[in-house]
């Protein structure tokens, strides 16, 4: 499998691997529970596997620059659509993610090119916004999954919304080191996510973002914060969703 290997190389700096976007329907043969946003290296090997959870009020094809980007250095990204135009509760969200996570070991292999085999045992989780809460809780098991995930990754996540009753499972504690979790964390927040913006409330408001999830998260865990950045800026054009 081709990785980059320049050590000091930007993390902007696409990888060296060529990759290809496909698209799955329910009702495409492998019955996947949920649209799927699949992209995945063109180059025969074994590759680790990457669920992505999309924010609120967003799709899953928003995001295909990052997740080209990081399935250029070798990994199989997976992104299902939770929603389409009516808007579902976060434990359904979660349950979609978990009904995705077990759909894998029967449903990926057949979707992908024969030369490119998903690898179970590396499977990793990640979630923006309100999508990163959607990991954190699947991680947590607030849902049934037969996989176990390998790492998870919160990308300026954010543990409220504008719903009232859609807050459910409030998964935060305020309590150092509480998340039960012992896989490898981490955490990516945005410096000006907690900012108000003309009459546009912070998107990711102190006390219910990235830096509260670092500190209920155990070692090993790690923390970075993108301090003149943006919570849309992951998005491929950051001003076409308002996220909560």
């Amino acid at each position: 499998m081709a990785m980059l290997e320049n050590k000091n190389a930007s993390v902007f700096e696409r990888g060296n691997v060529e990759v290809k976007t496909s698209k799955l329907k329910k009702t495409d043969a492998s019955s996947p529970p949920a649209e799927l946003l699949i992209i995945a290296p063109e180059a025969e090997g074994n590759y680790p596997v990457l669920i992505f959870c999309h924010g609120y009020c967003t799709k899953n094809s928003w995001y295909s620059q990052l997740l080209q980007h990081v399935s250029s250095h070798g990994y199989i990204v997976v992104a299902p659509q939770f929603y389409q135009c009516l808007l579902i509760s976060l434990n359904d969200e979660i349950k979609i993610a978990a009904k995705v996570t077990n759909w894998l070991p029967a449903g990926l292999a057949v979707s992908l090119p024969q030369n490119v085999k998903p690898d179970l045992s590396r499977l990793a989780l990640m979630g923006h916004s309100r999508g990163g809460k959607v990991a954190f809780a699947l991680a947590l098991g607030y849902a049934p999954t037969s996989l176990n995930f390998k790492a998870l990754l919160g990308l300026d996540p954010v543990c409220r919304s504008s719903q009232p009753g859609w807050v459910e499972p409030d998964i935060l504690s305020y309590v150092p080191h509480s998340f039960h979790l012992s896989i490898p964390i981490g955490i990516i927040g945005t410096g000006l996510s907690n900012q108000t913006k003309g009459i546009i409330p912070p998107l990711a408001p102190d006390g219910f973002n990235h830096s509260e999830f670092f500190n209920e998260s155990k070692p090993p865990c790690c923390y970075f914060l993108t301090k003149d950045y943006g919570h849309c800026d992951m998005l491929n054009d950051p001003n076409v969703a308002f996220l909560f």
